[in-house]
């Protein structure tokens, strides 16, 4: 069973950077989309941000344009959430997943949780004010 790694998470103060990681050595699927999303206490998963499988189709919530940048290392089979300016609103738990059913990040559907799979566990990104 495939399953996503993700990591680098940690606690940092507000206008501090962190960057995360997602590998799954296992995982060959080169022509699928890539899905950061988050979850925060009480709240429901949210995308964060997504990349195509070429690195040139990419997405972001409205909450993180500007200050995260996703890429993907194909060679490595490692996806990178480059985060900075982070906000106490950032907090939450961060997860990564594929995108079995498209190869790029479409705008209307980007976000559609259905359709990720081989989620990983998680890591803890926590932001202090």
């Amino acid at each position: 069973q495939v399953q996503f790694v993700e990591s680098g998470g940690d606690l940092v103060q507000a206008g501090g950077s962190l960057r995360l990681s997602c590998t799954a050595p296992e995982f060959t699927g080169d022509y699928y989309a890539i899905g950061w999303f988050r979850q925060a206490p009480g709240k429901e998963r949210e995308g964060v941000s997504c990349v195509g499988y070429n690195d040139g189709s990419t997405a972001y919530a409205d909450s993180v344009k500007g200050r995260f940048t996703i890429s993907r290392d194909n060679a490595r089979s490692t996806v990178y959430l480059q985060m900075n300016s982070l906000k106490p609103e950032d907090t939450a738990v961060y997860y990564c997943a594929a995108n079995l059913m498209r190869s790029i990040c479409a705008p209307q559907s980007w976000r559609i949780r259905h359709e990720y799979s081989y989620w990983g566990q998680g890591t803890q990104v926590t932001v202090s004010a």
